[in-house]
């Protein structure tokens, strides 16, 4: 055969071999193999739309892996906010995902239940996830130590609530998978919804999560910086002061909860950035954060030192 025929078929098929990938789409974990826990059988049918789902019954774990020989063993269950009304992620993973898998991270993004079902479910999916994700780290060449979570917005605060209600008897189902730990080992919270208490909540995430009329007892159990132990894994903050959604006073609640519990915490405050992701370069050094959490995660041995 001609040698550059040969070439163009080559390239040809690796193309088609890429493309073949990408219309698949990233490997999904099934969350619940055994059945979900208090299933809705007339839950309205799940909804994607460029990288937003809703009416999620069936949570999953989206995998994305890095580039080929760039995974260095570290995880991160990421958690896209969407008020509890929706698992906002964005195209192909989302700007995040692609960030984290340029630094060698695998990403597991979570599709967890929302409205339709209220606390405990997100609570359970994004625990469940944690367990599942260490009890086949080695499935996907990950170090069990090196699992993180990042949440955005209300992702944040079950994020959070990963991070500090991880031995709560709500989050267990008494599946034999209960018996490994739900702890994530770091957790980045991007815009945060903290509190359920007034007047900082996030009135929209509260009511999705806990209904129209919450107890008290209820409010300040999913007030996640009253939740602070100890034991609740270092934490990367990031929030902005022009923030109308997600008031910055949300993030001050959660930095004074981990001072209180002597707690490690690094928090970047910035007065500039609507509420999102914070990534946009127009928005000047608050799109630098990436770089100071890679400076965090490297710094504490999350990430390899350059």
């Amino acid at each position: 055969m001609n040698p550059r025929r040969l070439f163009s078929l080559i390239v040809f098929s690796s193309l088609a071999a890429v493309s073949l990938r990408a219309a698949e789409g990233p490997p999904v974990i099934n969350l619940w193999p055994e059945g979900v826990p208090g299933l809705k059988t007339d839950a309205p049918a799940e909804v994607e739309e460029n990288g937003r789902y809703l009416h999620i019954s069936h949570p999953a774990l989206l995998v994305y892996a890095p580039p080929a020989g760039k995974a260095n063993g570290t995880a991160v269950i990421y958690a896209a906010g969407g008020g509890y009304l929706r698992v906002a992620v964005g195209v192909n993973g989302g700007e995040v995902t692609q960030w984290l898998n340029s630094l060698g991270i695998t990403v597991f993004v979570l599709k967890y239940r929302n409205v339709e079902y209220g606390h405990p479910a997100p609570l359970r999916d994004a625990l469940r996830a944690v367990r599942t994700v260490r009890s086949r780290a080695a499935e996907w060449g990950i170090k069990p130590d090196r699992i993180g979570m990042l949440g955005g917005s209300a992702g944040a605060h079950l994020t959070a609530s990963a991070g500090t209600l991880f031995d709560a008897p709500e989050g267990r189902t008494g599946a034999p998978l209960d018996a490994v730990s739900g702890r994530p080992d770091f957790m980045v919270l991007i815009f945060p919804v903290i509190t359920m208490m007034d007047p900082v909540a996030h009135g929209e995430s509260r009511k999705n999560l806990l209904g129209s009329n919450p107890s008290e007892e209820l409010k300040h159990h999913l007030s996640v910086d009253e939740q602070v132990t100890k034991d609740t894994p270092p934490t990367f903050l990031i929030h902005s002061t022009e923030d109308t959604t997600a008031k910055v006073e949300n993030s001050l609640l959660f930095f004074q909860g981990m001072r209180r519990a002597k707690a490690p915490i690094e928090m970047h405050l910035y007065p500039k950035g609507p509420h999102g992701s914070g990534m946009a370069a127009s928005l000047g050094p608050t799109a630098e954060w990436p770089k100071h959490c890679e400076s965090w995660m490297r710094f504490n041995g999350w990430l390899p030192a350059k």
